[in-house]
């Protein structure tokens, strides 16, 4: 069977699973960082790919010993694809855009990081540190995936759009000076 096929199975399976009459499970993933931690609630009913697709990387361990390697204060910190050697990881392909989900990209939304592609979000995401609606899709582009929300430790994300940021090889500015590193990721029980 294609890896695609597999994917696309397990991600119907989740959004299955996360139908109204499963909503009242939600599903929790907890972010330690060298800041502290915080806890991001996913939206399965509204972003089922999305949500899949990060449940796989948290669970993989993907994400840990990453870095926020972009940070722009009052507006985003982004993390999920490089190593605290700047080394980017490597990741499966990009999935679907839902970005026309409904839901926006506000304060203490997470997103799927995405290139100039639609289609290209794999494992970096994002945290709107504000409301920045720019992200949201348009009738004349594809938008920024919000798939779930800061649901404990908004200070943690706060903190961390706060720490000084520059020129730091292989970015050109906005990385933190002093790594902020994900520890770890699970999914709450």
């Amino acid at each position: 069977m294609h890896r695609i096929t597999k994917f696309c199975l397990a991600a119907l399976a989740l959004a299955c699973l996360m139908s109204p009459a499963h909503a009242e499970e939600a599903v929790r993933v907890r972010v330690q960082t060298t800041l502290g931690s915080f806890v991001i609630e996913l939206d399965t009913a509204r972003a089922p790919l999305t949500v899949a697709n990060f449940l796989e990387y948290v669970r993989s361990g993907q994400y840990t010993g990453t870095i926020f390697h972009r940070v722009i204060s009052n507006f985003v910190a982004q993390a999920g694809g490089y190593d605290q050697k700047m080394a980017e990881k490597p990741t499966r392909a990009g999935i679907p855009n839902e970005s026309g989900n409904g839901l926006s990209n506000r304060r203490g939304s997470i997103g799927l990081a995405r290139s100039g592609e639609p289609h290209s979000g794999t494992a970096q995401f994002y945290v709107n540190l504000n409301d920045n609606a720019a992200l949201d899709p348009q009738p004349s582009r594809w938008g920024y995936a919000v798939f779930g929300k800061v649901v404990e430790g908004m200070k943690v994300l706060d903190d961390i759009g706060a720490v000084a940021t520059g020129a730091v090889a292989p970015f050109e500015k906005d990385a933190p000076l002093t790594p902020v590193v994900v520890q770890k990721m699970e999914v709450m029980k």
